[in-house]
């Protein structure tokens, strides 16, 4: 009998320390040291589902590659670069997207996104308004059912920046507020 009120009582003392060491903790952060993690910026939360390089020889990698514009090519120093990102709106009300990103190295040297034709690139990442509760991609799309389970953002990636790790992504709110980041897995 004893035991049991013991064990009882250890497991009380557990739950509340570990709901008090969540008091002070940063429920909502911006900054994710690895892929994976939520991180929050305006009203949304993202997600980075997995980033890498792509191989325009590979069979799946073409198809991420669809809808580039014209004349798009590689220097002989780069590659491309995929981040696939998932959106989240938590609140009741509709929030839009972040449609402005960023891929920087540890010297200070950013990446633009390649602008794709979402017409052509079913997995393409499209910053829309995103309701109440939803999520982007929406269940039951190619982006968000394919293997990446995100939408795609593309990127042009000097070689000598994979020496330069960890490349972090800046995801900018459409208000203009607090970005977020996240430590991209190279």
């Amino acid at each position: 009998m004893k035991l049991r009120r013991l064990v009882a009582l250890a497991t009380v003392a557990l739950a509340a320390t570990t709901s008090l060491a969540a008091c002070g903790s940063d429920s909502e952060p911006t900054a994710g040291k690895t892929e994976g993690v939520y991180v929050n910026t305006g009203d949304l939360a993202y997600q980075v589902q997995i980033s890498r390089q792509l191989n325009e020889k590979d069979f799946e990698d073409r198809d991420y590659l669809t809808g580039l514009p014209v004349g798009a090519r590689l220097a002989p120093n780069q590659e491309w670069f995929a981040v696939f990102v998932r959106v989240f709106n938590r609140t009741k009300a509709p929030h839009e997207a972040a449609s402005q990103f960023v891929i920087r190295d540890t010297t200070g040297k950013e990446y633009q996104p390649v602008a794709l034709n979402t017409n052509i690139n079913r997995v393409a990442y499209h910053a829309n308004v995103v309701d109440g509760g939803d999520q982007i991609p929406v269940p039951g799309s190619l982006a968000r059912e394919n293997l990446t389970q995100g939408g795609l953002i593309l990127f042009k990636v000097e070689n000598s920046s994979y020496a330069s790790r960890p490349l972090e992504l800046d995801i900018t709110p459409p208000d203009g507020g607090k970005s977020a980041t996240v430590d991209l897995d190279v």
